[in-house]
């Protein structure tokens, strides 16, 4: 049985890079590539995909909200995280949202083929790089209280924009709304957080993977 796959990364070299390794299995085919997650989560509302390879570092939409619309979009569609990062708090952020896989940049390989199947199983996968008791861990704790379980979808985009350093008028043309709007969105956002700066928001952005620090 033929894997249909779709690539989600803002950089055009990895994306051809990864298909071209992946175009060498003969179960495999790249059926899209994507810079853009919004654009993605559109081609897997429509067409078939069995496993999406996932960014985490990706701008404007994080990799972590990519997996969470493509949960939306389609519950057929398994989800493979490829990250330069082997952070736990990342990797949890990543299967908390629906991810059935994580694989850290520096160890693709033949690795890859082998994550790429084990998630089309519905099998999870992990680098040999990841530490599986911090991991267990980081489950632990947040099976209290997840502060970003507290911010809407439409507040964790504008969080991200914030902390990316996105004016208001330049988040408002993103998302399309007015300025206005996105400033009442920002002020839920920091007094759902109990946070009022941006710097802390920041702090805080990369302590739970909404964003990463390359």
């Amino acid at each position: 049985m033929e894997i249909r796959i779709i690539l989600i990364d803002d950089h055009a070299i990895l994306r051809e890079g990864v298909a071209r390794l992946l175009d060498t299995q003969a179960d495999m085919r790249v059926v899209g590539s994507f810079a853009s997650g919004r654009a993605a989560v559109e081609f897997v509302a429509r067409e078939q995909v069995d496993v999406a390879i996932v960014d985490m570092a990706m701008p404007e939409m994080n990799g972590v909200e990519i997996v969470r619309r493509l949960q939306d979009v389609s519950t057929g569609t398994q989800i493979l995280m490829l990250s330069m990062h082997a952070h736990p708090e990342h990797v949890y952020r990543s299967l908390q949202a629906g991810a059935q896989g994580y694989v850290v940049k520096g160890t693709v390989g033949t690795a890859l083929f082998d994550a790429v199947r084990a998630v089309h199983g519905r099998q999870r996968y992990l680098s040999d790089v990841i530490d599986r008791d911090v991991l267990d861990c980081c489950f632990q704790k947040h099976r209290t209280s997840d502060p970003l379980d507290w911010l809407t979808p439409r507040e964790r985009e504008v969080l991200q924009l914030t902390v990316e350093g996105r004016s208001l008028a330049e988040s408002a043309q993103r998302l399309g709304v007015s300025p206005k709007s996105v400033e009442t969105y920002r002020g839920r956002v920091t007094a759902k957080l109990g946070i009022s700066d941006v710097p802390t928001l920041v702090k805080f952005a990369i302590r739970h993977g909404i964003t990463t620090v390359d």
